[in-house]
């Protein structure tokens, strides 16, 4: 897939002018700065899932594998698992479905506690982790659409909005 033709102008720039000339001049710069956002995670997300498509991972599949192997003996109760991913339940459950029909995580019981279910990374999952990040890594994170101060700047507002929203508290 080729990608797509540059528009002759910025779209949002654009929106943004027809949000002065209506009236709504105050909130136009709010309305450039989400919609920018929304933009640029399509964009990011679209090469993201270019590398990882072909091992037939999505991203959220391999959040779950990275953040499993990352985890000290592999494995995480699925419950935590949704707390540190910051997705609801359902969307565990989904994402670990499809990784173990596909052998790359398995359900456990939890040794100590009933209720609890564990998802452990397997010896296949670790590996498909390895080559999706090397992957990711060379086509993706080491040039990921700006110049290096640019990227901190970046980091730096989106870390300030995500800990303003309430995503995290830092310490």
């Amino acid at each position: 897939m080729s990608p797509p033709t540059p528009l002759p102008e910025d779209p949002i720039a654009e929106a943004r002018r027809q949000w002065v000339a209506h009236g709504w001049g105050p909130v136009a710069d709010g309305m450039a700065a989400v919609t920018s956002v929304m933009r640029a995670h399509q964009i990011m997300l679209s090469r993201v899932e270019k590398v990882l498509r072909p091992h037939g991972l999505t991203f959220a599949r391999y959040e779950m594998l990275m953040l499993l192997v990352f985890a000290r003996h592999g494995a995480l109760p699925m419950n935590k698992a949704s707390a540190r991913l910051q997705v609801h339940p359902t969307s565990i459950t989904n994402v670990v479905d499809r990784l173990e029909a596909a052998g790359m995580v398995r359900r456990l019981p939890h040794p100590s506690d009933r209720r609890t279910t564990l998802v452990e990374v397997t010896d296949e999952g670790r590996e498909l982790a390895r080559i999706a990040t090397g992957r990711l890594n060379d086509e993706v994170f080491a040039d990921p659409g700006l110049a290096g101060p640019a990227v901190e700047q970046l980091v730096s507002v989106l870390t300030e909005l995500r800990r303003d929203a309430g995503d995290f508290v830092e310490t």
